[in-house]
């Protein structure tokens, strides 16, 4: 990967091995189902082998006297309180750990046992007997909707539990001034977040009955505030701590059903009390990235200028909210923000079915919602008689451009990215003479830096940190901030470390530790942490220097304003390092004129609502080459040419991580990765069965970082990594489509599509 150009900082901008390396590299980090405590039990769950059903009885007696087993409970055993993470909004919070009534998909949590060994659990769960009676059920988004369909929940008699709209400029009248509209409806499909580590967790009850869970979490104070108010605690009762986590893109951001039962059963019993999933539950019935139908109305006028645009959306949510609400309100952002559209109408809308939810998952419906944007605009340029690249740098969003009751955006990259992306793989010349069976094809991405809607009501910042500084030279940093893998931890050590002058070793990190990290931050997802921990983190060490500078001005007789500056671990005016004193002296002087009291800052930020959506955009655009099988439809990606603009770049080798893992995602997404269902039921519930890419699929690539300064971002930082997952599959569809002339609108594209595809097109001509 080529960066961008970082020379004036020290830390910021270099190949800076994560902290963590070492520890997972040699095995030795320690994952929540590697931890054990004395007397510790062992938990499974009792799931419902029915889509719908009412819960007539459940009859616990023959799995409590089985042998071993220390706790058997079900719905009616803990408070009846239903949660969700949309707290600004009650009516969306639809779950309960156990079900109390009625299981709403195959895999609904009933009951729960813990015992002495995880076989002991395993064989009392199957002694369990339910009375169900089976209900009506609905699978489609389009059953859910018809009249007189069954309803999933009496809250939403419609099925639908939340509707978005966006509407700016006069749409109808856009069309009509239009030269060229073109209609689509797109269907994009269900993938598993297929992380490593399977979900698990470890409750503990200290003698005062208050609560510490181990959790392999996205968002530890959001559990926290679930967990207390599912148990009827108070918050700071319950101690939320995140272990090394194995992954979680968005699928571990929720208070989840095992947790409750492992925390309630712990101080129950008296006894620390784990649950793992099986690959198979993760599979079955594990959260999962929305399915949806999209269409899309788009107008142009004759030389390529868009006028207008009509999208809406349905959601297949399956049973509950989970993080529905968030992707129904980004879909509409999405599909506005990559270009100018005078005119602009969204209408989202979030169904219910009798399906595992669908929740959170990386790109958070922008990987749906740009698959038909960017294909739209690939046909468009085709009808048009317009490059692709050219119809796209024509319509491009710009630095100041303002995206009505949506954002206004603030540094951009995006035009450069277009014309990086044509130069790298010579666009130009291979839109021209690639053989039959040979194509490219390009799309694009807007993403997040994180959002400035507080949906989960909280009184506290979005993120917060405490720097602890020592007269030894060293610092601690605290953060609530998660690290799932995506290197978090480094990232904040680099940004302390630039501010402070310090070397890396020189700062210790304690992070994601409800107990004794400060209050609070929202959690690792919608690439937030970079930004908004980074901004927090810098803030306190301004606080640091300030009193830093103040002592070492004393000392020198300078005025306390001189312009003052750490660096190598020294305090020193700029241009007069004879003036120096080192980190640590500087803090023993600060601590010594205030008679021994530490030197803590803490420092917040929450951003400045100047949109509705996030503090910055990332922009982007990638081209793919493709070679199609003609005899067997299979297609296989030849190479990746990637140029994004993420504003500084802290860490080139973890943003260079970050784009090749979307770029993986989104090869599954677009090619091979899918559930099988039948009536509600997962089929494929075993990686040999659910396919994603392996090392030997993934393609070769080049990257480039465009150079821009993010106001808002700490060094001028935004988001990198996340958004680059919703280029790839309209890139690939758009070179398959060159290729072989087949417009894949349902993915994913699989070799059956393009055999079929093509024979029909073949036919029409």
């Amino acid at each position: 990967m080529k960066e961008n150009g970082t020379g004036k900082f020290a830390a910021v901008g270099k190949d800076i091995a994560r902290t963590d390396a070492r520890l997972k590299a040699t095995g030795s980090a320690m994952y929540a189902d590697d931890m054990k405590l004395p007397g510790m039990l062992h938990g499974a769950l009792l799931r419902s082998p029915f889509a719908h059903a009412a819960v007539k009885t459940i009859d616990t007696a023959k799995a409590a006297a089985l042998p071993g087993v220390k706790c058997v409970i079900t719905g009616r055993d803990l408070p009846k309180v239903n949660y969700g993470n949309w707290r600004l909004f009650p009516e969306t919070q639809d779950e309960y750990a156990l079900a109390h009534d009625r299981v709403r998909f195959i895999g609904d949590e009933v009951a729960a046992v813990a015992a002495v060994d995880r076989d002991t659990a395993l064989e009392a769960v199957r002694l369990i007997k339910v009375d169900y009676e089976e209900l009506p059920a609905v699978f489609t988004v389009d059953e859910s909707l018809k009249k007189g369909a069954p309803v999933l929940h009496e809250a939403f008699p419609s099925n639908i539990s939340i509707d978005r709209k966006i509407s700016y400029g006069d749409v109808e009248k856009g069309f009509q001034e239009s030269d060229y509209v073109r209609e689509d409806t797109f269907t994009v499909h269900a993938v598993s977040h297929a992380y490593l580590e399977p979900c698990s967790c470890l409750a503990q009850a200290d003698i005062d009955g208050r609560i510490t869970l181990w959790t392999s979490t996205q968002t530890p104070y959001i559990v926290q505030c679930l967990l207390a108010s599912a148990l009827g605690m108070r918050e700071n009762d319950v101690r939320v701590v995140k272990p090394y986590v194995g992954g979680g893109f968005g699928g571990k951001m929720e208070l989840r059903s095992w947790e409750v039962c492992a925390a309630f059963m712990a101080k129950k019993t008296g006894r620390p009390v784990k649950f793992t999933l099986t690959r198979e539950e993760e599979l079955a019935t594990g959260r999962r990235r929305h399915p949806m139908k999209i269409t899309s109305r788009v107008g142009f006028k004759k030389d390529g200028t868009l006028v207008a645009k009509d999208l809406s959306i349905l959601l297949d949510g399956g049973a509950y909210n989970a993080m529905g609400p968030t992707a129904t309100f980004l879909c509409g952002n999405f599909g506005a923000m990559l270009y100018r559209y005078p005119s602009y109408r969204f209408l989202g809308q979030h169904v219910y079915t009798n399906k595992p939810p669908a929740s959170a998952m990386r790109g958070f419906g922008a990987p749906q919602s740009l698959f038909a944007a960017e294909s739209q605009m690939n046909m468009a340029a085709q009808e048009l008689g317009i490059d692709p690249i050219e119809l796209r740098i024509k319509n491009a969003q710009r630095s100041g451009d303002e995206i009505p009751g949506v954002a206004t955006i603030s540094s951009c990259g995006f035009i450069e990215s277009l014309e990086a992306v044509a130069k790298m793989s010579g666009w130009k010349k291979k839109r021209k003479l690639l053989k039959d069976g040979r194509g490219i094809g390009v799309g694009c991405y807007s993403f997040i830096s994180g959002g400035v809607f507080n949906w989960f009501n909280t009184q506290y910042p979005f993120s917060a940190a405490e720097v602890r500084a020592f007269s030894d030279g060293t610092v601690h940093l605290l953060t609530m901030a998660s690290d799932i893998g995506q290197g978090s931890d480094t990232v904040l050590k680099q940004i302390l470390s630039e501010e402070l002058g310090l070397r890396m070793e020189d700062i210790r990190i304690t992070s994601a530790d409800t107990a004794m990290t400060p209050q609070a931050d929202l959690g690792s997802w919608g690439s937030r942490v970079t930004l908004m921990a980074g901004n927090a983190v810098l803030n306190a060490a301004r606080q640091i220097k300030d009193q830093l500078f103040g002592a070492v001005s004393a000392r020198f007789n300078l005025n306390v304003i001189y312009d003052m500056e750490c660096r190598d671990s020294k305090v020193y005016p700029k241009g007069r390092p004879n003036k120096s004193v080192s980190f640590g002296e500087a803090v023993a002087m600060v601590q010594k004129a205030k008679r021994g009291e530490p030197l803590v800052a803490r420092g917040y930020y929450t951003p400045r609502n100047k949109g509705l959506v996030t503090p910055a955009f990332s922009f982007g655009a990638q081209v793919a080459e493709v070679d199609v099988d003609r005899e067997t439809g299979l297609v296989q990606v030849k190479k990746m040419w990637t140029a994004h603009d993420c504003g500084t770049v802290i860490n080139p080798v973890s943003v260079e991580g970050q784009l090749e893992g979307s770029i993986h995602m989104g090869l599954g997404y677009a090619l091979c990765e899918q559930f099988v269902m039948e009536k509600g039921k997962t089929l494929n519930t075993t990686f040999l069965d659910y396919k994603i890419p392996s090392a030997l699929d993934m393609p070769p690539g080049e990257s480039l970082c465009i150079e821009t300064y993010e106001p808002e971002g700490p060094f001028g930082a935004k988001e990198a990594g996340e958004g680059l997952v919703s280029p790839t599959a309209p890139a690939i569809a758009e070179a398959v489509c060159h290729a072989t002339g087949y417009r894949c609108k349902d993915l994913p594209i699989t070799p059956e599509k393009v055999l079929k595809g093509t024979a029909s097109k073949a036919k029409r001509s």
